[in-house]
């Protein structure tokens, strides 16, 4: 939360928290129309010009409308809660009865939102616009980190990264399939939570595989984070693993505990830390700061069936099945797909003509918050980036808290009492002509 926070005076939508921006609301220092106006001008700046971020591969026609609905509903019957007029970004394969990200999909007709958008609308949030992805990602261009140029966003829900690395909108959505939520929000320094596959419903979302699919919160804090997955997880009938979950969904928000580490024991999975020579010595020193909080740490706590688990491709085998029935069946629930693809090896076709469009240049569940930045005196590489740069001067990375299924209660508050320890994030922010200069101060 910035320093602004319940003050009086106007948040920086660079890091402006949901709470902070509810509490504008509430008192009245600015509409949400305003906010929309804001958050959309600092899209246009940075999208695709200066930088070309490539973050949003749409925005809302209907956005500002939707606002002012909800800024007279709030005169006359008051607010619905704390996502109330409220500007959320949620990534492409997300159903919002639009249109989906892929040029094979392009104009298509879904049935309904998906559950997520049904959960976020209820409660009074604004759909701002789509964040591009890395599959199916043609139209909306390649997405860059914005902490250097033209550096690798990472993975596929990027585009709600780099948006919210730099204050594109108070908050969004990503999925996860393979570390799809976790790499992208380690890359860009934000907060992501990747659940277990059945908390959060997958209908209205594009499947790839129904054994590891789900949607989950990408935000700048982990009190951000917590707020978005207690409104989207519950059960769903159009979605069988959500029906099985282990009692009711509790208050994520009840989890946010500063001295949630004390008494802990924390393991520290050695055989897979791999990474370049001072992102590991920052993790190791972060262990000191878990200690310090009250931590018990086991170092090594490898699995005994770590290597194997390296070394094994049954995971492409099941992502591969799982793809061919899962978008199938979700094609051929949409209303209308113009282009004309029909089954899965439409689309095949329908990707091989157009190549050059469609490709740009029970579990665990993990909550990965900001650790640290590579040091200036990185070598850059790629020296060429091809097409990006993979490692480079002040491009982030953070620390994961894995655990058994359903764990995310105890997941969030370890995460949230480093968070607050640490404050990483702001450490460093984006470079400077990635950061987007609109404040609500320039639409009011």
């Amino acid at each position: 939360m910035t320093s602004n926070a319940f003050s009086g005076t106007l948040p920086d939508l660079y890091e402006a928290s949901i709470a902070e921006l509810q509490d504008g609301l509430v008192q009245g220092l600015f509409s949400s129309v305003q906010l929309v106006k804001a958050y959309l001008s600092r899209i246009e700046e940075v999208n695709l010009k200066g930088p070309a971020l490539h973050a949003v591969i749409e925005t809302n026609p209907k956005a500002l409308t939707q606002a002012a609905a909800l800024d007279d509903e709030r005169k006359e019957k008051g607010s619905r809660g704390p996502l109330h007029g409220i500007p959320i970004l949620l990534k492409d394969n997300i159903a919002t009865l639009y249109e989906e990200g892929s040029y094979a999909l392009l104009g298509s007709v879904v049935p309904r939102d998906a559950f997520v958008a049904t959960k976020l609308r209820e409660a009074g949030a604004i759909f701002i616009g789509k964040t591009n992805l890395s599959e199916w990602a043609g139209r909306g261009g390649q997405t860059r980190c914005p902490y250097y140029p033209n550096a690798d966003p990472f993975a596929s829900s990027s585009g709600s990264g780099v948006a919210m690395a730099v204050g594109l909108a108070a908050g969004s959505l990503g999925t996860e399939t393979r570390a799809s939520i976790v790499a992208p929000s380690s890359r860009n320094n934000i907060v992501g939570i990747k659940p277990t596959v059945g908390l959060v419903s997958r209908s209205g979302v594009v499947p790839y595989s129904s054994n590891q699919d789900t949607p989950g919160p990408m935000c700048r804090s982990v009190t951000d984070a917590a707020l978005l997955l207690t409104f989207i997880a519950g059960p769903d009938p159009r979605d069988e693993a959500t029906l099985h979950q282990p009692g009711i969904v509790p208050d994520y928000m009840k989890a946010l505990n500063k001295n949630a580490l004390k008494g802990t024991r924390l393991g520290v999975p050695r055989a897979f830390i791999r990474n370049m020579k001072a992102i590991e010595e920052t993790f190791n020193s972060s262990l000191d700061i878990f200690r310090a909080l009250g931590a018990e740490i086991v170092d090594p706590a490898d699995f005994p069936n770590g290597e194997e688990l390296l070394a094994s491709q049954a995971e492409k085998l099941v992502m591969a099945v799982d793809f061919k029935f899962g978008i199938s069946k979700y094609i051929s629930e949409l209303v209308e797909v113009p282009t004309g693809v029909k089954t899965l090896a439409d689309l095949i076709e329908f990707n091989k003509i157009n190549a050059d469009l469609e490709l740009p240049g029970h579990f665990t569940q993990i909550s990965l918050v900001p650790l640290g930045f590579q040091p200036d005196g990185v070598e850059v590489l790629p020296a060429t980036p091809s097409p990006l740069h993979s490692q480079a001067p002040g491009i982030p990375f953070g620390i994961a808290f894995m655990g058994t299924a359903y764990s995310e209660f105890k997941l969030i508050s370890y995460a949230y009492a480093f968070e607050q320890a640490t404050h990483v994030r702001l450490q460093r922010k984006a470079y400077n002509d990635a950061i987007p200069r609109a404040q609500l101060a320039g639409v009011m």
